[in-house]
């Protein structure tokens, strides 16, 4: 990989953790000026000192129009000519549940987050970016391509995202802007451990004759996450993919990251029914095998 420590200041949303934080760090420690989003206090006292100078806090959540248009003024402001070398849009929550219970609410929320938000701060950075025929990397995910029962929500706004980066590359390409898709499958990150009690909140609300169709699946499918998140990559293997499509030569237009990012991938190649077949089959199984004394969802 190319250092390019002269390369100017990238933005990176969501920073606070996970991901983003590992974008943060590996990205500074390249040479890059790295504004950090992040939306407390706290959050940007303990990034700035990771950074050695490098890493610089600013306040932005993605779904508040005058912190975004404030960030960006700050950045533009900041960065001058020189412009700005890249975007990382990592910010995102997940969203989990039965399509047919999942609150209205919550599902505007998933796309607000991970759609709506995405598009605002890339039209905020869009004119620093194009002085420095700078880069955006969506931080998408295997779910954007192969969506499994009970993360229908997150799936739809990362297939979105999926959309919106194939858009966005060919009309961004007259000014030189790259435009690249990151797809991770299971990170060890905090973002499932928060959607499994956001999950047993939001389903708090769900009446409790609509909520026993599922409660076994539901109760199967939270120890699978459980499971594969304790055994998922660490962040900054992100990290790695992101600085690569951030400093390669000529990036890959979309990257896959992880054995089971690929696996899955793979499985979508499958007829639909052979698919779907196989993901009943497992779940079947996981459900079949929990005890049936556990109670599948806080009420």
């Amino acid at each position: 990989m190319a250092n390019r420590s002269d390369a100017g200041a990238v933005v990176v949303t969501g920073a606070s953790k996970g991901i983003g934080r590992a974008c943060a760090r590996r990205l500074a420690r390249l040479g890059f000026r790295v504004y950090a989003g992040v939306r407390s206090d706290v959050d940007a006292e303990q990034i700035r000192v990771e950074g050695d100078g490098r890493i610089l806090p600013i306040r932005l959540d993605v779904t508040d129009p005058s912190a975004v248009a404030a960030a960006a003024e700050r950045i533009d402001a900041e960065c001058g000519a020189a412009g700005l070398a890249g975007l990382v849009n990592n910010a995102g929550i997940a969203i989990a549940g039965p399509l047919e219970i999942l609150p209205i609410d919550e599902f505007r929320r998933q796309l607000e987050v991970n759609v709506v938000g995405q598009l605002a701060v890339t039209q905020a950075f869009l004119p620093a970016l194009r002085r420095a025929r700078g880069r955006i990397v969506n931080m998408g995910s295997i779910s954007g391509r192969s969506a499994l029962p009970f993360t229908g929500a997150y799936a739809a706004s990362k297939h979105a995202l999926e959309a919106m980066t194939d858009a966005l590359r060919v009309e961004l390409r007259p000014w030189g802007i790259e435009v690249v898709i990151v797809e991770p499958g299971v990170i060890a990150t905090p973002i499932w451990e928060t959607s499994i009690r956001a999950a047993s909140q939001s389903l708090e609300r769900v009446p409790a004759e609509s909520l026993e169709l599922y409660a076994d699946r539901i109760d199967a499918v939270r120890g699978m996450v459980e499971h594969n998140t304790e055994r998922g990559l660490p962040a900054d293997a992100v990290a790695r993919v992101v600085a690569h499509a951030l400093t390669a030569k000529r990036p890959k237009t979309r990257y896959l990251v992880g054995r089971d990012a690929r696996l899955r991938a793979w499985l979508q190649r499958l007829p639909d029914r052979w698919r779907d077949s196989l993901i009943a089959w497992r779940l079947g199984r996981e459900a079949s095998s929990r005890p049936a004394a556990r109670p599948p969802v806080s009420r």
